[in-house]
């Protein structure tokens, strides 16, 4: 089984962030990239798994190393959908990264997070 996390850090990489940022955007305490690094930690809790593999759109299974790269495929191929379905097809990473954060925007403030 592959590390969560490299898995994490390779998914934070690809997607341009830090770490810090992922754990930030996810409501994750830092803390546990810490310690999953420093090997005190070897996985997370399912919510938290959950909560992750939504961020980046991923499966859980991939996350935990038990799924080879189609799901990154199959990531790139929702992410493809939803450019279309908002956009016609004609939409950035960006815009469509926009559209993400946004809708996460909303979604805390109808819970009362903001």
């Amino acid at each position: 089984m592959a590390d969560l996390y490299h898995i994490l850090a390779h998914l934070c990489e690809k997607r341009q962030i830090t770490p810090y940022r992922m754990c930030k955007d996810t409501g994750i305490q830092p803390s546990v990239m810490t310690d999953l690094k420093m090997g005190r930690r070897k996985t997370v809790k399912a919510e938290t798994a959950a909560r992750l593999a939504n961020y980046f759109g991923v499966t859980v299974d991939y996350l935990l190393g038990k799924e080879a790269d189609d799901a990154e495929d199959n990531s790139r191929s929702l992410q493809k959908e939803l450019k279309f379905a908002l956009f016609g097809g004609e939409a950035t990473d960006e815009q469509l990264e926009e559209v993400k954060q946004f809708a996460k925007f909303v979604k805390d403030r109808d819970a009362g997070k903001i």
